[in-house]
C-alpha cells in the first residue's frame, strides 16, 4: 500500500510539474498553441517582407516606365527638331517583296520608276552607305540607308546624311514592325 501511495504521489507530482498541465489549469496557452502562434507570426512577417519586395519592384517598374517615356519624348522631340518623320510600312500599303532585317531605315528617296531608285541606290553606295531598295504594295520604290535597330543611332545618322546632302529635307525614317 505504501508503494502504491508513493507511486501515485510521484505520478501526480510529475503531472503537476508538467508545464502544459499547469498552463492549462491556469487558463494559459500550451506549448503547442504557442508554437502555432509563433508559426503564424513568422508567416505574417514573411508575407510583409514579400509585400515590401513587390512594392519595391513596382516602384522600380514605374520608374523605368517613366524613364522610357521620357526617353521616347526626348527622341520624338529630337526627331521633330530634325524635321524627320516616322512611318510604318503599313501606312504605305505594306511591304511588297522586300524582307527588311533591321527595325529602322532612313528613306532618302521614294520613286515610282525603278531606274530612278537604282540611280539613288548607286549614289548612296558610292558615298559609303549601306543602301537597299524597299518595294511597297502601292508601287513606291524607296531607297533605305543605314539599317539599324536603335532609333537613337538612326536619328544621328539622319542628321549626318542631311549634312552630307545624301538625304533631302523630306527624308523619313521607316519603322519595320
Amino acid at each position: 500500500m505504501k508503494r502504491s501511495v508513493i507511486l501515485s504521489l510521484a505520478l501526480a507530482a510529475l503531472l503537476l510539474n508538467s508545464c502544459d498541465f499547469l498552463r492549462s489549469l491556469a487558463g494559459r496557452p500550451t506549448s503547442e498553441q504557442l508554437e502555432e502562434k509563433r508559426v503564424a507570426i513568422e508567416r505574417v512577417q514573411e508575407e510583409e517582407r514579400l509585400r515590401a519586395r513587390l512594392d519595391s519592384l513596382e516602384k522600380v517598374r514605374r520608374r523605368m516606365e517613366d524613364s522610357l517615356a521620357a526617353l521616347e519624348t526626348h527622341l520624338l522631340d529630337s526627331l521633330s527638331q530634325t524635321k524627320g518623320t516616322l512611318l510604318n510600312p503599313s501606312k504605305l500599303g505594306g511591304l511588297y517583296t522586300t524582307k527588311l532585317e533591321a527595325r529602322y531605315y532612313i528613306v532618302v528617296g521614294a520613286f515610282r520608276t525603278r531606274s530612278y531608285a537604282e540611280r539613288k541606290l548607286t549614289k548612296c553606295n558610292e558615298a559609303g552607305y549601306t543602301a537597299t531598295i524597299i518595294s511597297f504594295r502601292n508601287g513606291l520604290l524607296a531607297v533605305g540607308v543605314c539599317p539599324s535597330d536603335s532609333l537613337n543611332d538612326t536619328l544621328k545618322k539622319l542628321r549626318e546624311l542631311r549634312g552630307n546632302g545624301i538625304c533631302p529635307e523630306d527624308g523619313w525614317i521607316l519603322v519595320n514592325e
